[in-house]
């Protein structure tokens, strides 16, 4: 909404300005074009750059609550594995073994996909952050830019 509003104050300005074109006038817009355009191009490399970091924080996270899996079904293989190995009547004790190794194999993937996820969710909103100082920069340049090209209207 704040890009959209700062756009049609620059038109407002830009109209204003071409009514009254005097070199000045012209060698303003013109400045305040690249300097508009530079932010913006400042802007889409920070978004960019943004994305690039939650999404890789993500992809992090993703792996590790994969590997944290991956671990929890070796555990409870090695623990199939021991009570089919265990003599009859050691198989109970077998099992309460291997169901305490696997609880805790569970616990310890929890752990590890909890702290994964909540740095990824702590990086995308920091990307959401510097997108949205990055937005505010653009905006700046924009304003500031429209007053001078309105000022060098006005002198002329």
């Amino acid at each position: 909404m704040n890009k959209i509003i700062a756009t049609l104050i620059a038109g407002l300005f830009a109209t204003v300005a071409y009514a009254q074109n005097t070199p000045a006038t012209v060698k303003a817009e013109n400045e305040a074009s690249k300097d508009v355009a530079k932010a913006q191009q400042k802007e889409l490399k920070a978004d960019a750059k943004a994305d690039k970091k939650a999404d890789k924080a993500i992809a992090k996270a993703n792996k590790t609550s994969d590997t944290a899996a991956a671990h929890v079904e070796v555990e409870k293989a090695k623990a199939n594995e021991k009570v089919a190995k265990a003599d009859p009547e050691d198989k109970a004790k077998a099992e309460a073994k291997g169901d305490k190794a696997v609880a805790k194999a569970e616990e310890k993937a929890n752990k590890k996909a909890v702290k994964a996820d909540a740095k990824a969710i702590k990086e995308t909103v920091d990307a959401t952050a510097d997108k949205a100082i990055a937005a505010n920069k653009t905006d700046a340049v924009k304003a500031k830019s429209a007053a001078e090209v309105k000022e060098a209207a006005a002198k002329h």
